[in-house]
């Protein structure tokens, strides 16, 4: 774990290594505006040899041709490495991202949740379905084999938990890879790489470049020697992966967040535990990791009988959230990622406030705690449709209000966005929950709750949230391909030509 501290954070072919250019880059700690790390700044060359290894070890390594048992085993004994880790780790994301340490220790449980749900998966699976050819003459039966190289572009956010819904398929697969992770939050993955070596990984199978996404991350995707890209990020760096990816006709996986609704019926709160819950997960839903989480629940749609007292209670509690650094004591809620992060978020709440939102709580840097990039846990009342913070991924801790009368509107609203990857029904009505969860045109639908997930639940969005799915046996299937084998057990001539 020492290597965070080292300026050879490039792996390729089983070495580390600085970046051909000798460039780097200082890591930032959020919470107090300082470099903590320098990381390798790798370029195209750097990611050029990084595709050459993983090619030559999925078309010369063994690893492909592995049997699925012995890549389920390497698989966990990569979760136990990360549970024996836990809390260096934890506390390395915790500084890394800005996060709470126990946000932090959380995701390496849910890292190593992973890689045990992906061993699972492959090793209990059957080695091909047999089809029905209608003949005792034909065995027909459909395999699923690696894709190839696959290319892994991961964001800040949850630096190591996104890495893992790659990494991990795309091993249990049997393909080698390149990741990229966010040149802001490196350092995690730089680690993981370090734990596979150790799991008895062969050489080439992993590796990682340091770097920014106008070089290496578009030098990946546009890669002929390729074979996937898997990308979560942002819809503007989405479509330029995939525009780049076009020319080759590669496989493309693409998760590019939300802009998530948060639907609150009147009946969910007649009593006040279910008034008290349905309060607190909408204050869970919007301001997790300072709202910096693409299902965020960012869009309170709520009912207008229920609206004044709601929203009046949900200002109180978000002016009271413990702003600090993660790993102090007591704290809530962290620092935003960057200072051109916070800035964004400023530059939302500003245009709400000009196109007539009001402002319930926060709206400001908070004061007393130094050079980091903290920023108040923001409710803007009265909003509508037309006005950007409600259309736009803000991705920092800004909850806006927008309120219903009746279902069809509430679903209406919902549904009004160009993304389409998690939202949330509050009611104590069965029959309505199910409705509106069957009418919501989102990838993934809590009703009563909000942020759970699960890894053998496919996890992705409809619209402009992006294509393909991660997680699940869907996920695994993203890196694979299917063949279909057709054998004659009696052939003979057809007779097609009469001559």
């Amino acid at each position: 774990m020492a290597r965070q501290q080292e300026r050879r954070t490039i792996h390729v072919d089983g070495e580390w290594r600085e970046a051909i250019s000798g460039a780097t880059r200082d890591i930032i700690d959020p919470a107090v505006a300082r470099p903590f790390a320098v990381v390798a700044e790798g370029d195209e060359k750097d990611t050029d040899l990084a595709v050459e290894a993983a090619r030559r070890a999925f078309d010369e390594g063994d690893w492909p041709r592995t049997p699925v048992a012995e890549r389920a085993a390497l698989l966990r004994r990569v979760a136990d490495l990360l549970v024996r880790d836990r809390e260096e780790l934890g506390a390395l994301e915790s500084r890394d991202a800005g996060k709470t340490l126990e946000e932090g220790r959380v995701d390496i449980d849910c890292v190593a949740d992973a890689f045990r749900y992906f061993a699972d998966l492959v090793a209990a699976e059957a080695p091909g379905r047999v089809v029905d050819a209608g003949s005792p003459d034909i065995h027909s039966v459909v395999v699923h084999e690696p894709v190839g190289v696959c290319a892994l572009i991961t964001p800040w956010n949850y630096p190591l938990l996104q890495a893992s819904w790659k990494v991990a398929p795309a091993l249990a697969a049997g393909n080698t890879f390149v990741v990229k992770p966010s040149e802001i939050t490196p350092l995690t993955t730089v680690a993981l790489i370090d734990l596979l070596a150790e799991a008895g990984l062969p050489s080439g199978v992993a590796n990682i470049v340091t770097g920014p996404g106008h070089s290496v991350g578009a030098r990946l995707a546009e890669h002929p020697d390729v074979d996937l890209v898997s990308f979560t990020g942002g819809l503007v760096s989405g479509t330029k992966v995939a525009q780049a990816a076009a020319p080759s006709v590669k496989k493309v996986a693409l998760e590019l967040g939300g802009k998530n609704p948060n639907v609150v019926f009147a009946d969910a709160c007649t009593t006040d535990e279910g008034f008290d819950t349905a309060v607190d997960q909408a204050l869970n839903a919007a301001f997790i990791h300072s709202g910096q989480v693409c299902s965020a629940g960012a869009r309170l749609i709520v009912e207008e009988s229920l609206r004044d007292r709601f929203v009046a209670e949900l200002a109180r509690r978000a002016a009271k959230i413990r702003l600090g650094r993660g790993t102090d004591e007591g704290v809530e809620c962290g620092p935003l990622v960057s200072a051109q992060q916070r800035a964004k978020v400023e530059a939302y709440v500003a245009s709400a406030l000009e196109e007539g939102a009001i402002l319930r709580t926060g709206g400001k840097r908070p004061e007393g705690l130094g050079a980091g990039y903290f920023y108040e846990p923001t409710v803007l009342d009265a909003c509508h449709r037309e006005m950007r913070v409600v259309r736009e991924e803000v991705f920092g801790p800004v909850l806006t209000v927008e309120t219903f009368r009746t279902e069809d509107e509430a679903v209406a609203l919902a549904n009004d966005t160009e993304y389409g990857l998690a939202g949330a029904v509050w009611t104590a009505d069965a029959g309505r929950a199910r409705r509106v969860a069957g009418r919501l045109r989102h990838g993934t639908v809590w009703i009563n709750d909000f942020h759970p997930y699960l890894p053998q639940a496919e996890w992705g969005g409809f619209g402009k949230s992006g294509v393909g799915r991660e997680l699940g046996p869907a996920g695994l299937a993203e890196y694979r391909e299917s063949k279909h084998v057709y054998q004659n057990l009696a052939p003979k001539p057809v007779r097609w030509f009469a001559g």
